[in-house]
């Protein structure tokens, strides 16, 4: 027997194991491949925070409702739900400052602006286009934005 017909019948007796071999480890092999691959495909943008119109209906409705509660309220009840509204006005302007991109300070340990940060923001939502109510009571010297 010739050292060619003794490779032939090495490979005929091992093509049915290596064939076995390669359908049973390809799934993990290109798996293998597929994770060590380098994805250059860009994520989808992802929003941050709330829809833009969510947030200016929101701002809206507070900065009313902070006007209805400087004119109505009784001395010892309008302070702390003043300061309840004002908490979430500071929330709602900084969340728009952020989806509109515009300048701001980030808010302090108790987590609310000053009232002059706050109707600074206010006028800075505006003017980048954000509708607000023509009246926000105390937070301008006339009460307009």
């Amino acid at each position: 027997m010739s050292l060619l017909d003794l490779g032939k019948l090495a490979l005929i007796t091992v093509t049915p194991t290596l064939i076995g071999a390669v359908v049973v480890y390809a799934p993990r092999w290109c798996a293998a491949l597929a994770r060590a691959w380098p994805v250059h495909a860009e994520p989808e943008p992802v929003p941050v925070g709330l829809p833009i119109e969510k947030l200016a209906a929101d701002l809206r409705r507070l900065l009313r409702l902070h006007d209805e509660l400087t004119r109505s309220a009784h001395i010892a009840m309008r302070a702390h739900r003043l300061w309840a509204v004002e908490a979430a006005i500071s929330v709602r302007a900084v969340e728009a400052a952020q989806a509109l991109d515009v300048p701001h300070r980030e808010p302090g340990p108790g987590g609310t602006l000053s009232r002059t940060e706050l109707g600074r923001l206010l006028r800075a939502l505006a003017d980048a286009g954000l509708v607000l109510p023509a009246t926000v009571g105390p937070f301008t010297k006339d009460g307009r934005l």
